[in-house]
């Protein structure tokens, strides 16, 4: 039986893609949820929605390493000079 990251290499690009998409739009959400609840100033607004943004490209990289890593393991080591490899 395989276990989670030993490498097998069946990843889903839709999945991946969804569940990045789902993740950045969770953010998205949250933010404008804060923004609307909390009714800032313009600057104050501004700099809540670009924390958004910036949550919600942290959250797709944080979503789309976590499951290829689990798709396909950790990286090796870069060969050292010299090696066969």
């Amino acid at each position: 039986m395989t276990e989670p990251g030993d490498g097998r290499g069946d990843l889903s690009i839709g999945r991946l893609a969804v569940y990045a998409m789902g993740a950045a739009t969770a953010v998205l959400v949250l933010a404008t949820a804060i923004i609307l609840v909390l009714k800032p100033g313009p600057v104050l607004g501004l700099i809540v929605g670009l924390l958004g943004v910036v949550g919600a490209i942290a959250a797709m990289g944080y979503v789309s390493k976590r499951m290829t890593r689990n798709a396909y393991g950790r990286d090796r080591e870069d060969p050292k000079p010299g090696s066969d490899r």
